[in-house]
């Protein structure tokens, strides 16, 4: 009879256990489409946010990236949190003790205060989409959760995003005035500058010129826009004498411009990614990162874990190329080329309103590639299902490093850079893309 009890009892404790894996499994289910659904309508903002040009974009989702995988670590998974890790960030809220936490609810506590707070400037149709995700989340992640959980959870959720919103105040990228663009600002006319190259009356100055001041993420504080964490080359000195490396650089992206294949012109057209009406550059690399996450079928913590990564990677990226770009101010090919070589010259591409060295596609591309290969090796081959142009076909790719150098070179077959700005931009990004790389995130 005792023994009888005895298995009994073990049997019991067995489906009490079952059943508890079970329901972890489901509520991590739950949080998997909270986090997905959250994710794809922030790329949708990054879209239809005026002021979402890549910087700011890659900064906003740095900061879902780090809300996520906060949401998560008090969860008994293993994770380290990142609080006195990234520059700044000492402390994050403590969970009471005693009570029942649900990982959904939290999660999209957080992420639906962190996306309210960055894309509060969006238009009516982002603001419409907003509110209705809020309804529909809030439901979703809710259903089959007792009502004090659900209020316990969605209250820690909301005041983890909050104080990442706090932390982000100081950082130096939180207020976004006039679209990013100076009020006034007047050339040195120092041979060789940066100048403007769009007739659009906004963008007669050049697009945040103190981004390479904020505060970074991973990467060491930059104390100047002199001091980079990482080397990088200066550019070629400016010449227009024919025969010069200057010269020769600017007729590599004239005579490259003037023979393009369909390929080149296809690379360059899908990896344009322009603000307004793409995802944007980091967030190209965002949704490469959630594609590969979902044919590898990653379990909802290494989903978490390799989103803060990313977008760390491509926020440092931004503020490093910024830096860089501001520090050197050098003119783009359109006016060089216009100037010197051949005056009725455009480029397949409309020219982006800032300095050319060096190029920001090299430098976050190469930032994704290094935080993408460290995550899943350096041969994983991949077809990007991103959006593409009208009449451009998807592109694949044999590793995430290949995808990486053609979105580097895209900018030269697009007449946006010279050589040079493409090929120490992209040792720059992946010298970034360590920092991120190397945060401690398992206990």
């Amino acid at each position: 009879m005792q023994r009888r009890s005895f298995l009994t009892g073990s049997v019991a404790l067995a489906v009490l256990s079952l059943t508890a894996t079970a329901r972890a499994a489901t509520r991590d289910e739950a949080a998997a489409k909270v986090l997905s659904s959250w994710y794809r309508l922030a790329l949708e903002l990054v879209r239809h946010t005026a002021t979402m040009t890549p910087p700011v974009a890659s900064r906003a989702l740095a900061l879902l990236g780090v809300g996520a995988y906060e949401a998560l670590v008090p969860d008994g998974r293993g994770l380290v949190t990142l609080a006195g890790q990234l520059n700044g960030l000492t402390t994050l809220p403590d969970r009471a003790p005693g009570q029942g936490y649900d990982t959904a609810v939290v999660l999209n506590g957080a992420l639906e205060t962190l996306v309210a707070a960055l894309f509060s400037n969006t238009g009516p149709t982002g603001q419409r989409a907003m509110a209705a995700m809020t309804a529909k989340m809030a439901e979703q992640a809710a259903e089959g959760v007792a009502a004090d959980v659900v209020a316990a959870s969605r209250s820690v959720g909301a005041g983890l995003g909050a104080a990442l919103l706090d932390w982000a105040a100081t950082d130096g990228g939180a207020v976004i005035a006039n679209q990013g663009f100076p009020m006034s600002w007047a050339p040195k006319g120092t041979p060789g500058e940066w100048v403007p190259t769009s007739k659009i009356a906004l963008q007669q100055a050049p697009l945040l010129p103190d981004w390479g001041r904020n505060r970074p993420f991973a990467m060491p504080a930059l104390t100047d826009m002199v001091a980079l964490p990482c080397g990088i080359a200066d550019p070629t000195p400016y010449s227009e004498d024919p025969g010069s490396a200057f010269h020769t650089e600017a007729l590599e992206v004239y005579d490259t411009a003037k023979a393009l294949t369909q390929d080149q012109t296809h690379i360059a057209r899908f990896w344009s990614d322009d603000a307004m009406l793409t995802w944007t550059p980091p967030g190209h690399w965002v949704a490469i990162l959630l594609q590969v996450a979902e044919e590898r079928g990653l379990d909802l913590t290494a989903r978490v874990e390799a989103l803060a990564r990313m977008g760390i990677g491509q926020a440092d990226a931004f503020i490093a190329c910024w830096a860089a770009k501001y520090r050197f101010n050098t003119v783009r090919p359109i006016t060089y080329i216009q100037k010197v070589i051949d005056k009725a010259w455009t480029p397949l591409l409309n020219t982006p309103p800032f300095p050319e060295y060096p190029s920001g596609h090299s430098v976050q591309s190469a930032a994704g590639a290094r935080v993408l290969t460290a995550l899943f090796g350096p041969d994983y081959a991949f077809a990007d299902q991103s959006p593409t142009p009208d009449g451009v076909p998807p592109r694949s790719f044999a590793s995430f490093q290949a995808a990486a150098d053609e979105a580097g070179i895209s900018r030269l077959y697009g007449g946006i850079h010279f050589r040079p700005a493409i090929v120490e931009g992209a040792k720059l990004g992946a010298c970034v893309g360590g920092f991120a790389v190397n945060l401690r995130t398992r206990a």
